[in-house]
């Protein structure tokens, strides 16, 4: 069901975080929508206790950024027109013995996954990154 561009534009910093990644999910649709919502679907798996968070909101993105934390950022999803992103705000930091990162290579702390549209999606290699930054987070914390 399409909710209204009020519910969307007009009230976003009222919603819940969860609410607005809804809108943002059924927002996209299509195959970067059901990547986004699969990836948040295995994030939340992974770690029950991880807190929903939209951050950066602006007017050419009312909704925010999706951002899941425990004790710290655990990842963002930033989504592209050719690309559904997982940023893991400490990945220089994490081992990825099944070298899932090809984004983001080049910086000292964060790295990311583009995903396009077709890729297949490592859960386990995926599941065992988000443990790790939640470990670190909680280590750090």
């Amino acid at each position: 069901m399409k909710k209204s561009s009020s519910e969307t534009f007009e009230a976003p910093s009222r919603l819940p975080a969860s609410r607005l990644i809804d809108l943002k999910i059924e927002e996209l649709g299509g195959w970067r929508g059901e990547l986004l919502s699969r990836l948040r679907a295995l994030i939340k798996q992974t770690d029950p206790e991880a807190v929903e968070e939209c951050k950066w909101k602006k007017p050419s993105n009312p909704l925010g950024v999706p951002v899941w934390s425990h004790k710290g950022i655990i990842c963002t999803g930033e989504t592209y027109k050719n690309a559904v992103k997982l940023t893991f705000a400490q990945g220089a930091m994490l081992d990825d013995p099944a070298h899932l990162y090809n984004s983001s290579l080049e910086g000292s702390v964060r790295r990311a996954i583009d995903f396009h549209e077709g890729d297949k999606v490592n859960e386990k290699a995926l599941k065992a990154l988000i443990r790790a930054a939640v470990a670190l987070n909680t280590l750090k914390g």
